[in-house]
């Protein structure tokens, strides 16, 4: 097999069965191997899947997408591990493609490729980011990103419409070699989900290796997934792990700044805005009531799980 392809499935409905129909051509070549760690389904989304190619790694518990993914990638032995989300498709050639291009001998620094991602209304996800700084986190809890991009780590301003090297691409298509991320250890458990591919990417850079973002080829990708399903609680997610990414790689003051920025003010300007929109204003006060209570825990034990 030339790659691992791992997807987290978490209640994914029929989008599972689609990702890893996009996958067939590549599976039946012999090409890759897909392994679907299921994390705890209700849906009955994880039975049915295994085929000729396709395992599947039941957890019986939602476990996180960090360590899911980490215990997909220990299933496999392929030189590439391609973590795939469930809500993404891979069209005909890309596989071949990025394969091409990571095993061409002047590659040999690229650690990690993503490719354009096409959202469900054809245009181009903005999909890469910079490394944040505290500047830009607290920038983000503001909200002062959404008019002048530039200030964000998102690469918003960017029409993500050439190659071209940079800090990150988001997780939902993200090829790295295996070696590189054994070496690493793979994805810190400490993130429950969301930045553990952007950790990833920071340490990646750290040993030296790039990181590629390839236009001439595509995949498709849906957006939001099975977290639509927990808005409260994905909020949560997302603002526990950008403290705990603040701390782990910006140091104890500016972790303390994006904390402050993250607990202070920006509550009250999302829960206003909610109210503006007259939409979203319960999910983001129960998501702040669940931050409060895992930061009075860490607080009072030293542990972010």
């Amino acid at each position: 097999m030339d790659i691992d392809v791992v997807i987290v499935n978490w209640n994914s409905g029929t989008q599972i069965r689609d990702c890893i129909n996009s996958l067939q051509a590549s599976i039946t070549m012999g090409q890759v191997r897909v392994i679907v760690v299921d994390n705890g389904s209700t849906d009955g989304s994880d039975f049915g899947l295994e085929q000729e190619g396709v395992s599947v790694l039941r957890t019986g518990a939602n476990l996180g997408f960090a360590r899911a993914c980490n215990l997909g990638a220990a299933e496999g032995r392929s030189p590439f591990v391609l973590f795939l989300n469930p809500d993404a498709a891979v069209y005909s050639g890309t596989l071949d493609y990025v394969l091409s291009f990571m095993r061409d001998s002047r590659n040999a620094k690229v650690g990690v490729c993503g490719v354009q991602l096409e959202e469900e209304s054809g245009h181009i996800a903005r999909s890469c980011t910079r490394l944040p700084t505290t500047a830009s986190f607290v920038t983000h809890a503001l909200g002062l990103d959404r008019f002048v991009p530039r200030l964000g780590f998102f690469m918003a301003e960017w029409a993500h419409d050439a190659d071209r090297s940079v800090d990150h691409v988001i997780g939902a298509f993200y090829l790295i070699r295996r070696e590189l991320f054994d070496q690493l250890g793979g994805f810190d458990e400490r993130f429950f989900v969301y930045l553990e591919d952007l950790d990833l990417s920071k340490r990646v850079k750290d040993e030296g290796y790039s990181i590629e973002y390839l236009t001439e080829v595509k995949a498709f990708h849906k957006g939001g997934g099975t977290s639509d399903q927990v808005k409260a609680r994905r909020l949560f997610y997302s603002l526990r792990s950008r403290i705990i990414y603040a701390f782990k790689h910006l140091g104890r003051v500016s972790g303390c700044v994006v904390l402050l920025a993250t607990m202070v003010p920006e509550p009250f300007l999302r829960v206003g805005l909610a109210l503006l929109k007259r939409k979203g204003a319960r999910e983001t006060l129960q998501a702040y009531r669940m931050l409060y209570v895992w930061l009075g825990e860490w607080l009072a034990t030293g542990k972010t799980r």
